[in-house]
């Protein structure tokens, strides 16, 4: 594999070492130190921290920490297409990304709808607001696809290294997640103020230092105990999904990005959609529902990869886990490449949040 940056060994193992599984106790990179030299890499915790901070630095990574689950901290979100016709392509786009909800915005290669946004709110009722201000704005119909089901969303893109004796990438995975508080979930789905200002505090990133989890304490007027408590209390209740390195997959190489779209008949969805989540490259999996007449597919998995003909390969076997649950004919999907980012801001987490905090 090639990337669009040079890579050392050891940079290739910590990029495959903790895209998830970073431990949470005061001194994570000393422990994560220890575990990476326990699969084969000789890395104390100053060199992986300098390692990290590089990465980052280059953009190699987007950025070092929790990946939070903005489902869980509260709001909504979900995707929306629309067709922009070529001469009005700008103007429409322009009106779509002026809404402070829409977080990203793709150009997709398909005949009508070209435009995939994602429309991101405090309150749920705000989505059908915000999508007939802009069919009122740009004449253009909007198509509502939110997540009926989720069976995957896990984006961890790993390249290629050292080879341990079983010829398997070192390092790859290392979870250091047992590490850190004993803590029990909590049935509480609302935020305490506290609990709202930390989602805040980490949802661009850890301080890369000898010492994360004290600055964010230190940064949140907290304790330190209760820092770590509440962090990997949140990983136990889905509101941070992981904990790590958070690679830029452009970065990396993956440049082709693929939403493949299928109309999988609703009676073995269920099944499906396991089977085709478990393919390691697939990144997102997700059931939403058709538009009648205008998109007849329920069923969307992302793909990523370092070239065309890696991406189609990886196509095809998801195509392949699809026949063996039912009879796939070439009307029965499609799949979508971006072909330019058109806006990318992030899910605004603040507003989301506020609108589940509870009172003190």
């Amino acid at each position: 594999m090639t990337t669009d940056v040079d890579l050392t060994d050891d940079e290739r193992a910590v990029v495959n070492a903790f895209q998830g599984g970073f431990p949470v106790v005061e001194r994570p990179f000393e422990a994560a130190a220890a575990a990476m030299h326990d699969h084969g890499v000789d890395i104390d915790a100053a060199a992986l921290l300098a390692t990290i901070r590089d990465l980052d630095e280059r953009g190699v990574l987007s950025r070092f920490g929790a990946l939070v689950n903005a489902q869980e901290i509260g709001g909504a979100a979900t995707l929306v297409a629309m067709h922009a016709p070529e001469d009005r392509f700008d103007e429409i786009v322009e009106a779509v990304n002026d809404h402070r909800e829409v977080a990203h915005n793709y150009e997709r290669e398909h005949p009508h709808l070209n435009v995939w946004f994602v429309v991101s709110v405090a309150n749920e009722d705000r989505v059908e607001e915000v999508l007939a201000e802009i069919e009122d704005e740009t004449g253009q119909e909007t198509y509502n696809l939110p997540k009926r089901e989720e069976f995957r969303v896990e984006a961890k893109f790993y390249v290629d290294g050292p080879l341990d004796g079983d010829g398997d990438v070192e390092a790859t995975g290392v979870d250091c997640s047992d590490l850190g508080p004993a803590v029990a979930p909590s049935d509480d789905a609302a935020l305490s103020p506290a609990e709202r200002d930390l989602v805040l505090e980490i949802q661009d990133g850890f301080p890369l230092t000898e010492t994360p989890y004290r600055d964010i304490a230190d940064a949140t007027s907290q304790n330190v105990e209760w820092v770590l408590e509440t962090i990997k209390r949140f990983e136990r209740e889905g509101k941070i999904r992981r904990i790590g390195v958070v690679p830029n997959h452009y970065a990396l190489g993956y440049t082709e990005n693929g939403m493949t779209v299928w109309n999988v008949p609703d009676e073995v969805v269920s099944e499906v959609g396991p089977e085709v989540a478990s393919l390691p490259f697939v990144t997102h999996c997700y059931r939403r529902p058709r538009h009648e007449g205008v998109w007849p597919y329920n069923f969307f998995a992302m793909t990523h990869g370092r070239s065309e003909a890696e991406s189609q390969q990886r196509i095809e076997r998801v195509r392949e886990v699809m026949s063996e649950h039912w009879d796939v004919s070439d009307d029965d999907w499609d799949s979508l490449f971006s072909t330019q980012i058109l806006k990318k801001t992030g899910i605004r987490m603040g507003e989301r949040a506020d609108a589940n905090t509870r009172e003190q």
